[in-house]
């Protein structure tokens, strides 16, 4: 197999970037995936349940995007790119109001056989920390990268 994604980039870490967690956008998305939860638009609701106030959504990370794209995936073939598994850990929910400073980091590659050929699954993660510095969660998240010329 032909290896495309650069190995020697495994470990390298992102510019930091900062995400300011809007109610509108958590109330958006919410909507968007279907969840009712009215801890995520009802303050009296997520105060009465013991939180701090209104939080987002457990996946709600999927919409945090660097400023720029990350030197391992750049010179990638977007034709031949899925997406594939995405893992989330909290050490506390995502409150409205937080002001996240995230990174993504290059993790790892495996290489497995498919039915249409050989591919690489490039392993990042997204880690968010508060205005504190303390970790808020892990956005593990994997790139499927089919080889050329597979169907």
């Amino acid at each position: 197999m032909t290896v495309e994604i650069d190995h020697s980039l495994i470990g390298s870490v992102s510019s930091p970037f900062i995400v300011e967690v809007e109610k509108g956008a958590v109330a958006k998305f919410a909507a968007a995936i279907g969840d009712p939860n009215p801890a995520y638009r009802d303050v009296a609701v997520a105060k009465a349940r013991g939180l701090a106030g209104l939080i987002a959504p457990p996946t709600f990370p999927v919409t945090f995007m660097a400023r720029e794209e990350p030197t391992w995936t750049r010179d990638l073939d977007r034709r031949r790119v899925l997406a594939g598994e995405q893992s989330f850990h909290y050490e506390r929910p995502i409150f409205v109001g937080d002001v996240l400073t995230c990174r993504v980091t290059f993790v790892g590659v495996d290489e497995k056989q498919g039915r249409s050929g050989k591919m690489e699954m490039l392993i990042q993660e997204v880690r968010g920390v508060d205005a504190r510095g303390e970790a808020v969660f892990t956005h593990r998240r994997v790139m499927v990268y089919r080889a050329a010329g597979a169907d």
